[in-house]
């Protein structure tokens, strides 16, 4: 059932579901207090927004006004966002990791009324901040005793506990209940939904307005294209709500069709929690199926005997079971005894640690790499692909259920228009849209550009900044290189990126660095070589793979030497990348590396809050290092 029109906007899909799909005493939301997972009806939800509005109201809180968010999944994010949403306010979700600075800038750029904070060190970082935003009235702690960190300070804005908020509100519900039918009804299509604030890889981060409609025909039209999502599936939150791909595909996503969120209590017990929920959809990043897909191959494998044979088997079964489907045919009788057998072995017990539910999961963030892919279409999970920027609300294609082609990010979804653009001439390649769609098709690559519903109302007080990206005949550029393959989008890097040798060669890192990146000695890497004679890289070894090998303890990764010297250590990373240079151009090919000790950090500004590499930071914190590498030759190819 679809009751998306064109009148919709957040606060009206959430009150469809009740009116339409589920009793509003059915569980919506869960999370875990303690030991135990608590559900949360759509009754309690609706409840608490209206008093939420009700307060914002009281204290002249009114259309379009910013009302700020730092902390993380939770349902107390849901409750504030449809408080604000209802009376037409701005929702402007701030990343947890980002700085002090940063977070100052786009309080101050924004101009945040009010400010949900999620825990004690997110608190502190806001009363070092505060008094030098004018506009921020008032900051709203979720968690109790937040009195003890107010002891000697003089903040200008007043600061009220998320309950005792909620309780004032509810003793003026009845007051304002009439108003709040109206102005809710008052919230408009074409309104400001949000300001997400891009991180950026360069320069200052810029707010990108996108409004109801922005939203709701991207969770409309997406749901088109994948109509396996119902009232009965659970969503299992672990990306950041702050982030446009988490709150479309999981938060909206589950407001439209009345599907139950459940919220992991954190990265590191993401799987305990998969476990526990036993989720039937999921949004995650490819780091994450990386991960899953080295532990899988490790364990597989491990002894080289018995089981690691079966392991192999099992594999290769489903290759040859998924490729048959693929293909539009079917299966015999011999391969389809072999896969049940495979699954019975091997795949069964993969899935059990996922919860043994999933229909799907939706990869989205960064380029997920081909082989990574397949290992999931081999065991029968399908991983779906999305595209798209912040900036287009955020998707623009997306893998259809029943098609897949590994490598590409999807169809284009309806309604919109994307182009593959020369980069150099600006001529178009080709234009796409969802009903021009043929299999067959491909072309070469270019600039990815799109126009259509999708696309940002612009950046937020920075109208120069939006005439860049946007044309004067509507197209977003997206800075990203790609072409049609298959009929399905493929995206091969971004122009920011790419690196341009002393012999006038084009690399696009990404590609490059997801092919080394199947050792499974390697955590992160980092490509090097824009106007240098050949490439080098920064190689992150994985520490669990590092640790076993060389039996290290927890100190050797906390020495100050950033860089690991071990020609031993060194030796084991150079098989790897020897090993996999053979996939690669020559040009392509890493001739000199360095290991870094640890990752790359949000906290150290070397990355974004997506994984996004910062190349001119990273390249201007070690330069030195670098440079190092050029005066040397280790011939790796």
């Amino acid at each position: 059932m679809n009751l998306i029109t064109e009148k919709t906007t957040i606060p009206t899909l959430l009150r469809n579901v009740v009116s339409h799909i589920h009793d509003e005493n059915n569980t919506f939301l869960i999370h875990k207090v303690k030991d135990t997972w608590e559900e949360i009806s759509y009754k309690q939800v609706l409840h608490n927004a209206d008093a939420i509005s009700s307060y914002f109201l009281e204290m002249g809180i009114r259309k379009g006004d910013r009302l700020g968010l730092i902390i993380e999944n939770c349902v107390d994010y849901i409750y504030y966002d449809q408080g604000l949403q209802q009376i037409g306010a701005v929702n402007v979700s701030i990343y947890p990791t980002l700085s002090e600075h940063e977070v100052e800038y786009i309080l101050k750029d924004s101009g945040v009324r009010t400010l949900l904070v999620g825990n004690p060190f997110l608190f502190r970082k806001i009363l070092k901040i505060a008094n030098n935003c004018p506009d921020l009235q008032r900051i709203i702690p979720v968690f109790d005793d937040y009195e003890k960190y107010l002891t000697d300070l003089n903040i200008d804005a007043g600061v009220l506990s998320f309950k005792a908020l909620i309780e004032e509100g509810e003793r003026s519900i009845k007051f304002y209940s009439k108003d709040l039918k109206r102005i809710r009804e008052e919230v408009l299509p074409s309104d400001l939904s949000s300001l997400i604030y891009t991180s950026g890889t360069t320069g200052t981060p810029k707010g990108v307005m996108l409004t109801h409609s922005n939203f709701v025909e991207n969770v409309r039209v997406c749901l088109d294209q994948i109509p396996v999502i119902d009232k009965d599936d659970t969503f299992l939150s672990f990306l950041p709500l702050s982030h446009v791909f988490e709150r479309t595909a999981t938060y909206h996503v589950c407001i439209t069709k009345g599907s139950k969120i459940a919220f992991a209590q954190s990265l590191e017990l993401l799987a305990k929690n998969m476990a526990e929920v036993k989720p039937t959809v999921m949004s995650c990043v490819p780091r994450l199926l990386e991960r899953i897909h080295d532990k899988a191959m490790k364990n597989g494998t491990a002894g080289d005997g018995a089981k690691a044979k079966i392991f192999l088997w099992a594999i290769d079964t489903g290759k040859k079971y998924r490729e048959i489907k693929e293909a539009g045919q079917t299966p015999g009788l011999m391969i389809s005894l072999k896969q049940k057998l495979a699954e019975k072995l091997v795949f069964s017990k993969i899935k059990e640690k996922t919860g043994g539910r999933l229909k799907f999961m939706l990869s989205g963030g960064a380029a997920l790499p081909k082989n990574v892919g397949e290992f999931f279409g081999n065991l029968g999970i399908k991983i779906l692909e999305g595209f798209g920027l912040t900036e287009t609300s955020p998707v623009m294609s997306v893998t259809e259920f029943h098609r897949q082609v590994y490598g590409t990010v999807g169809r284009v979804i309806p309604g919109i228009e994307v182009g593959i653009q020369d980069v150099e001439t600006k001529q178009f390649i080709s234009i796409q849209t969802h009903d021009s769609f043929n299999e067959d098709f491909e072309c070469e690559e270019g600039e990815v550009v799109v126009r259509g519903h999708c696309v940002m109302k612009g950046y937020w007080n920075k109208p120069e900044e939006t005439a860049q990206v946007i044309d004067s005949e509507g197209w977003f550029h997206t800075g990203d290189i790609g072409r049609f393959y298959k009929g399905n989008l493929q995206i091969t890097d971004r122009i920011k990126n790419m690196l341009v040798n002393a012999y006038g060669k084009n690399i696009y890192p990404t590609p490059v660095e997801n092919t080394y990146l199947k050792s499974p000695k390697i955590e992160q890497l980092f490509l090097i070589g824009d106007k240098r004679e050949y490439i080098t890289a920064i190689v992150i070894p994985s520490k669990e793979t590092l640790q076993e090998t060389f039996k290290l303890k927890e100190d050797f990764f906390q020495q100050k030497e950033q860089f690991i010297q071990n020609k031993e250590i060194v030796d084991w990373v150079n098989l790897d990348i020897r090993k996999f240079s053979a996939e690669l151009a020559k040009f392509e090919r890493i001739k000199t590396f360095i290991i870094k000790r640890n990752p790359f950090t949000i906290e150290e500004g070397e990355i974004t809050p997506t994984l996004k590499a910062k190349r001119k930071v990273i390249e201007k914190k070690y330069a030195d290092q670098i440079d190092h590498m050029y005066l040397q030759e280790v011939e790796v190819d």
